[in-house]
């Protein structure tokens, strides 16, 4: 934090307080009047309006037209395919709001660092992007009434901090259903961390589809790693080399379906006629593979759109319908997947 934008929230902080003295309330009550929250009494409300009008206090979403208004976006990384589309998603979003993105990731900079420097820009909110929240970020954002959203988080955050995502169990179970469909009864899947949300919901997707197949799940043809390439290489080998080889692997995100693809290319398997492979995201990346990856597609642009809406929502003092938002998913076939060859398995 410069030396400047520290000066600015210290400023901040010390006009709320004075006008707290000064009505004679608490802190926490200037804040939910400052975000127009209901649960204050009308006559207190009045009174602390009068005081922020009569010191100039201007609510950050609120400031001169002339002044562009800010959200802050905060990833994991900034170089997975993945997160290049949610970041472009809402930049876009962003614009149609008329605000502009100040991005960044939580390699230098935690959640509670981006949290204070989200309040000493004068920002509308902050969209948090695959991140862990602790239990003392969730309490700062919850009792400072900050306007936060999150975007596929990695574990169920509180119900007063709302979240925005899509159906990962159905869109798995749909992807493994095609490949029932083409005639696989020997699926294997390159799953995520059980530790997060959407890994755990698409193994639930997979196994679900298996069982209304009456396909007993075979532990033996599951490898648990990170939505990365290098992981998902050594699982597949695994998987691929074990007794009783899948004919088809489902892969929980692009970067592992590509870690399938080079794990096939190694054991001088062809896809789709040895192993049919199947993808979740479909980002950039799946239709430019070799071959082109079907893939179950999140709608970037969608989610993109919803947390920001969400966050300009709360930034006005109202809060979302529903503290979960998902968003259907599609899926799109491409030449990655076919029915088995004679045979196989």
């Amino acid at each position: 934090m410069t030396a400047q934008s520290k000066a600015r929230r210290d400023a901040q902080y010390g006009l709320l307080t004075s006008i707290a003295d000064e009505a004679g309330v608490s802190l926490s009550t200037v804040s939910k009047v400052v975000h127009r929250r209901r649960d204050v009494g009308a006559a207190t409300r009045t009174r602390v309006e009068e005081l922020l009008a009569r010191h100039g206090y201007v609510r950050p979403w609120e400031r001169d037209p002339a002044v562009p208004r800010q959200i802050v976006a905060v990833f994991r990384d900034l170089f997975s395919a993945y997160t290049l589309e949610v970041a472009r998603g809402i930049v876009d979003a962003a614009g149609d709001f008329g605000v502009d993105v100040v991005t960044g990731t939580t390699s230098r900079r935690s959640i509670s660092q981006w949290l204070e420097e989200c309040v000493t820009l004068g920002a509308a909110g902050l969209i948090i992007v695959i991140s862990m929240l602790t239990e003392e970020d969730q309490r700062r954002i919850v009792e400072r009434r900050l306007p936060v959203v999150l975007i596929d988080p990695l574990s169920a955050p509180s119900p007063d901090i709302p979240s925005v995502g899509v159906t990962n169990w159905n869109g798995a179970r749909d992807a493994v259903q095609h490949l029932l469909q083409l005639g696989h009864t020997r699926i294997g899947m390159v799953a995520g961390r059980s530790h997060s949300m959407a890994g755990a919901a698409r193994l639930h997707g997979y196994r679900a589809a298996l069982a209304e197949a009456g396909i007993a799940y075979d532990p033996a043809i599951v490898r648990s790693t990170d939505f990365d390439f290098e992981d998902s290489l050594a699982a597949s080998l695994q998987i691929l080399r074990s007794d009783a080889p899948p004919t088809a692997l489902f892969a929980a995100s692009d970067a592992q379906a590509l870690g399938v693809l080079e794990a096939a290319r190694q054991q001088g398997l062809s896809v789709p006629r040895d192993l049919a492979v199947m993808s979740f995201d479909d980002t950039l990346v799946a239709s430019m593979a070799c071959p082109p990856l079907s893939a179950v597609r999140q709608p970037f642009d969608k989610l993109g759109h919803e947390a920001t809406r969400v966050l300009m929502q709360l930034a006005e003092g109202r809060p979302p319908a529903s503290p979960r938002i998902e968003l259907a998913t599609e899926l799109v076939l491409r030449s990655s997947t076919s029915s088995p060859r004679a045979g196989a398995g």
